[in-house]
């Protein structure tokens, strides 16, 4: 059948039934017609996708890891905690003081 200048895949009666017991639904008698329009439709949709895929496998990314630096000379301790302390805006015993949560 061909319609808008695309060619319908014409499924049978048969196979839409055949379907429906698969995916154990009940059409009734009427819609079954429509729904043969239908998933020719789609069927022959999916070939002109298919017919546009590349035929090269997709591009992989390379070789995928995470980078670290050395940790070489680190900060001594407690190096920046005076800096840090002076700009929270309430601190006890040399310790940020927040609210009490739970």
């Amino acid at each position: 059948m061909m319609a808008n200048g695309m060619i319908y895949l014409m499924l049978k009666l048969e196979e839409i039934e055949k379907l429906a017991k698969l995916a154990r639904l009940e059409i009734p008698a009427e819609e079954k017609e429509t729904l043969r329009k239908e998933v020719g439709e789609i069927l022959e949709y999916l070939g002109q996708i298919q017919k546009l895929s590349p035929k090269e496998p997709p591009k992989e990314a390379g070789l995928v890891r995470n980078v670290f630096r050395d940790d070489r000379e680190p900060h001594p301790s407690g190096e920046f905690t005076e800096a840090l302390l002076a700009n929270a805006p309430d601190k006890e015993d040399g310790y940020i003081k927040v609210k009490k949560i739970l």
